[in-house]
This record gives structure tokens, C-alpha cells and sequence, in this order.
């Protein structure tokens, strides 16, 4: 469930939002940041997939060095699909690319979604800036704690905690300087105490936020 990453062996580490199968835009993006594929890191708040154009380059990602990526509830729906479960649910939030595949690249696509198991839920890194935890929708809990055991099901589709800041009644989380989190799509990146929610719905006519850790 937990991946640990040194952010010292990177000149520069970002955080990017639900990507969503927007492959060309965050290309884009990156090299209008000088983003090195030989010094820099690139962390993804998980979705990678679904809704956009090219869901596969997004899973190609995943073989890259310079890129690492946490579980999103649309990597989780398409497993739960491969697995026979939920193909409804999948294909209805954008799912749809994948029966759309002409035969080899289903095939691909499908060794790349299986590969998607082995993503973490939670990656905790060291960065210039402190101590970082990345998780899709939420980190359950008062504290954060290495190895602590948490909610898989609430880390990808959980939205209590940010549907109670725009309330004005939000609790926050300690034991580490910043969390980063995607999964709701909002209309700007908001900021609560170390709390950070990036997903402002670039396949959504929004756009990619970046943040850069170190």
C-alpha cells in the first residue's frame, strides 16, 4: 500500500493532477517547465486513465524512469473490470476506450492495466520542502503514519474531508509537511493548512496543476 521514495536523488519533483488519458497536453506542460526526463521526477495524484484521448500513452507512463504514479479509483475500477466485477461501473465513467481497441492493442492495454496492481495507494517522499504524502482521494486518518493500516476503499473514492473544508468545518492531518491529493475535480488548486487538492479537471475543459515539491 505504501511506496517510500528519496526525493534527494531528483534535481527537481512535481506533483501533477488527474491526467486522465491527456497525454499530449502534459507533455506539453512538462516542456514548458524544462522538465528533465534524466533529473527530474514527476508524481501523479493516480487516474491516469479514462476520459481523455490516449489512455494507453498515459499507461505507458508507468515504464518511464522519471515518472511514478499512486493508485487512482479508475486504475482500481479497470482491475475490478478485468477481474469480472463492476464492467458496468467502469465502462460508465469512461471506460469505454478500452472495448473501443482493435484486438493487439486491447491485448497491451490490458498487460498495462494489469501492471496497475502493483501501484501504491500512498507514496510518502522527502523533497526540499519536507515530508510529502501523495494519495488519490484521502489519507483516512487524524495522523499519517508509515505502514499505518488504512481504508484502501476510502484512499481512492473518499471525499468527506474536502466536502467539510468548503464547509468551513474540515479536520486536518498530521505527521508530515504536505499531502496532495486528486480525485475531486475542483475550479482551483485549494490549499488547507499542509492539505492540498490539485485536481482542477483538465480533461474536464480545466487544466493540469503542477506543483513543484523541490
Amino acid at each position: 500500500m505504501y511506496q517510500r521514495i528519496d526525493g534527494g536523488k531528483w534535481r527537481h519533483v512535481w506533483v501533477v493532477s488527474d491526467i486522465h488519458g491527456c497525454y499530449q497536453w502534459l507533455m506539453d506542460e512538462l516542456k514548458r517547465r524544462h522538465f528533465s526526463p534524466y533529473e527530474d521526477l514527476l508524481i501523479s495524484v493516480g487516474d491516469l486513465i479514462d476520459r481523455g484521448p490516449d489512455s494507453v500513452k498515459c499507461l505507458e507512463l508507468m515504464n518511464e524512469a522519471w515518472f511514478c504514479a499512486v493508485r487512482g479509483n479508475h486504475e482500481q475500477m479497470a482491475l475490478d473490470s478485468l477481474q469480472g466485477n463492476d464492467v458496468a461501473l467502469w465502462t460508465m465513467n469512461g471506460g469505454i476506450w478500452f472495448a473501443r481497441l482493435e484486438h493487439e492493442q486491447q491485448k497491451r492495454a490490458r498487460t498495462l492495466l494489469e501492471a496497475c496492481r502493483s501501484l501504491p495507494h500512498i507514496i510518502e517522499i522527502t523533497c526540499a520542502n519536507g515530508l510529502n504524502v501523495i494519495a488519490h482521494a484521502d489519507y483516512p486518518a487524524a495522523e499519517y503514519e508509515w505502514n499505518k493500516p488504512v481504508s484502501a476503499r476510502r484512499v481512492l473514492w473518499d471525499r468527506d474531508r474536502l466536502t467539510g473544508f468548503m464547509a468551513g468545518k474540515g479536520q486536518g492531518i498530521g505527521g508530515a509537511d504536505h499531502f496532495w491529493f486528486g480525485h475531486t475535480p475542483v475550479d482551483k488548486r485549494y490549499d488547507f493548512g499542509n492539505l492540498h487538492y490539485i485536481d482542477t479537471g483538465a480533461v474536464f475543459d480545466g487544466y493540469f496543476t503542477l506543483a513543484q515539491l523541490q
